[in-house]
Formats: structure tokens, sequence, C-alpha cells
């Protein structure tokens, strides 16, 4: 039997079905291998595809499906690339999912004003690639190869975010589908406006429950005209957490501070083939002037000196940064491969700069004292780290100790004044945190919730409970 014929057999009697098929075509599928891949993230939640996938091309299309979906009270569920870390892409009550990677247009440019609109399904390194005769660049850079669009619905943030800020900074405006199809348009181009309620916050971090976001407009910045990079070992983690912390009291305008633990530098060694001490380590990257930069750089190196750190090795070429960089953000890739066969449980949080050395030493003794594998990273220049569990989904003690690993450190976090995750998002993975972060304003997020989608169709079973 046919792809084609399979299809139609397996859909026949679905009215939302036969009516995306009228109005898609063939960018409409209910194939199994299309719809298992649109069911699941990078994480180790389990797959729950959807119903089928619509391919949209457009914000009129995506309105079109919405329509069809809400006359027949179908979930929808936005689908960016895939890269989301808490279960946002899952199907959890079927439905169809809308892929936004043909709608990857760089709309407009406006390089004297230093904004541009792109379409949702344009990622972060695309529009980069576009900028490059420009002089401009934008700065927010997760890891992945995220579209921007799945970047604003999660809020991501990134390596960069201590010098330039999140998403929650640098999305100027959106247009989005809401429930019942209607399109509306957030924000503008100027830099500020007391206009009305701020429609774009409410969106960015909505993790597509309040409605799919189709085009954003961005913050642009000018790439600047040096840039150098250093890594730096440390004799134990306090001093390299403790180097973070005056840095940033400092106000030394540092562009990344990424720390890694001992765990992750062997895996990043033998991953991505590099020769760095096993050791608790400070990645930093200054932009600036080159006066500019060599001044940070050396406020910094007197630092880490305070607190135990080496002599800094620079990669000050291009492609050296870019292979450092890289490592770095395949340092989830680099974990799995310590254990063959096993998955990830990538968690986050974020605290005040002050409380991060608490945070992360409590962390490390809980890890060692469950005998777990669990490489610690992070953006601990505004006090954001990562665990990566490398678990055996199928092993029940060791998913029971690191459920117990996980919610010590959240709760932790939550007590010093930080939050249950930093850029991961809610999803369907730190659901039961909310509450405890939030209290009576969960209710509030609720009724927002049910303001926008009274039938709760977007992206049920993410953020609240409904």
């Amino acid at each position: 039997m046919s792809t084609e014929t399979a299809e139609t057999a397996e859909t026949a009697g679905d009215p939302v079905v036969e009516e995306l098929r009228a109005l898609l075509g063939a960018r409409l599928s209910t194939s199994d291998s299309v719809r298992e891949q649109h069911g699941h993230d990078e994480s180790y939640h389990p797959t729950h595809p959807p119903d089928a996938v619509a391919f949209a091309e457009s914000t009129e299309q995506v309105a079109e499906i919405v329509k069809v979906c809400a006359r027949h009270r179908r979930p929808v569920i936005p689908f960016g690339t895939g890269t989301s870390l808490e279960g946002q892409v899952a199907a959890l009550h079927g439905g169809i999912s809308i892929d936004m990677g043909r709608m990857n247009q760089v709309l407009e440019v406006n390089a004297e004003d230093l904004d541009c609109q792109v379409q949702a399904g344009v990622t972060r390194k695309q529009l980069n690639t576009h900028l490059r005769d420009t002089g401009l660049f934008f700065p927010i850079d997760p890891g992945a190869d995220a579209s921007l669009g799945g970047m604003a619905a999660t809020r991501a943030s990134g390596t960069n975010a201590v010098r330039y800020g999140t998403m929650r900074e640098n999305v100027l405006g959106l247009t989005v589908v809401l429930a019942d199809g209607r399109v509306i348009h957030t924000g503008g181009r100027a830099r500020k406006s007391a206009a009305g309620y701020d429609l774009t916050r409410l969106f960015v971090g909505s993790e597509g429950t309040l409605g799919v976001i189709t085009e954003v407009r961005l913050r642009l910045y000018g790439i600047p005209e040096a840039t150098s990079a250093a890594v730096c070992a440390f004799d134990d983690l306090e001093g390299a957490i403790n180097a973070v912390i005056l840095t940033i009291q400092s106000g030394i305008p540092v562009s990344r501070i990424e720390f890694l633990d001992e765990v992750q530098m062997d895996a990043l060694n033998r991953y991505s083939k590099m020769n760095f001490a096993v050791l608790p380590t400070l990645f930093f990257e200054f932009h600036g002037t080159e006066r500019g930069v060599a001044e940070q750089a050396e406020a910094v190196g007197e630092i880490a000196k305070e607190f135990g750190g080496g002599d800094f090795r620079w990669e000050s070429k291009p492609e050296e940064r870019n292979k450092l960089w890289q490592a770095r953000h395949d340092s989830y890739y680099a974990a799995l491969a310590l254990r063959p066969g096993s998955k990830g449980w990538a968690t986050d949080v974020c605290v005040p700069i002050s409380k991060l050395a608490e945070c992360i030493l409590e962390t490390k003794r809980d890890i060692e004292e469950s005998k777990l594998l669990a490489p610690i990273v992070g953006h601990v220049g505004d006090g954001n780290f990562h665990l990566c569990f490398i678990i055996d989904p199928d092993d029940a003690d060791e998913m029971a100790r690191t459920e117990a690993l996980n919610e010590r450190m959240v709760m932790r976090a939550l007590a010093l004044g930080g939050t249950c995750t930093g850029e991961h998002g809610i999803g369907t993975g730190k659901m039961q945190f909310l509450l405890a972060e939030h209290g009576e304003a969960v209710s509030v997020m609720r009724a927002l919730k049910l303001a926008l989608d009274p039938d709760n169709l977007m992206n049920p079973g993410k953020i609240l409970r409904i």
C-alpha cells in the first residue's frame, strides 16, 4: 500500500483532516513518521504524536488552519524546530501540529533603526547569515539553531544574555493567530510605547498556549569592532563561581560567561576533540573596541587569579572562537555520549547572582550523594545554570532519584529568591513548580488563558492545568 493510500485509509472520516487536506493538499501529512517526529522535542519526555501535521507558508494559512480546528474543537500545537526541552511540542490530546519551518522569510531589515521583521520559521543562524553584509547581528543564542518564533514562544535566552538580554528584551512586536483564527499585531518599531496593555510580553513565553506566533519583529545590534574569547580553569568549583559573582558585581561588561564543571569538561574534551584541563572552567567572551576588550580581559584576569584561576587560554581567531562555542553548544550531546544509549533530562534554574555559589555548591553535593551522572553547565553571568541528568528512563530507581534531586534543586532556587526555570520554560515538565513559584498569580494566568482560549485548544496541557 502506498503512503498516500495508507494516509487516506487512516484518516477517512476525520472531518478536520478532510477539510485541511482540501485547504493544504500535499502540505498536510498524516504519515506515522512525520507525526512521530512532531510529537517530541529534545527531551526525555515521551512522544505524543499529533493527528496530522500541517505545513503552513503564511500567516493567512495559519489562520485558516486554526479556524478549521476551532470549529471542530481540535487542539493546535505550534512546531518550530523541535529543540525545546520541557515537552512543549507533544500533542498530549491529539490535534494538529502546525509546522512553521516553511515560513522562513526575512521580511525586512531596517539597518538605520536596528530592527528587522521575520517569519516565525526563520532560525537564528539563518537570520545572522542574512545580516552578514549589514554590519548587524542578532545576539540571542540558546545553542540550538532554534526558530525565532519558537524562541519567542519559550522566552529563550542563551550565552549572550548577560550583555544583550533575553528574547523578552529583544522582541519588539509579534503577529499572532488567536484561538478563533483572528490575527493580531502587537508592539511596533518605536523603541518605547505607553499605549495599552503590553501584549507582546504576554505572548513572549506563552509556549503556544495563547496563540500561534507567525511573525516576529526583533532588535538588532552592531557587530562589535573587536571580539576575543578566553578559557580559564579553576582549582575548585567555588572559586570559579565566586569569580563570576565579583565580575558581575564589578560592572565589567562581559558578553559571555559560561561555567562548565569538571564532568562536563571531560565530556567536552572527548566529544569535541579538545584538550582542556578537566577542572571547573569558565568560558569568557569580550565585545567592544580593541582597547575596551583588552581592559575587560585584564580586569577579569585579575579577578580570576584572586579565586584560584589559571592563565587565560585565548581564542582570538574567528574559527577558533567558533570551535570553542560550538563545543559549548554541543554540551548536551557530549554529556549523552558519556553513557551511550542513555536519555537526557535537561533542567535549569536561575537565582540572584549573590546566591549563585550557594545554589550550585549545594546542588553539586546532592549530585555526588545521589550517585547520578549529571554534568553542570550554565549561563552563570545572569545566575542561570543547568543540569543534564544522563538517565535510563526504564530504571525506576534511577528515575526516582533524578526526580527527587531535580525537585530539591528547584525548591532550593525558589527559596533563594530564584525561579524554577531561567530559559527552558514550563511545558509539561515543570508545571508542578509554577504554583510554588507564583502562588495565587497562577489563577490570573489561568483566567488570561481562558479569556483568549476558552475551549483550551492552544497547546493544551502545557504551563497550566485547565
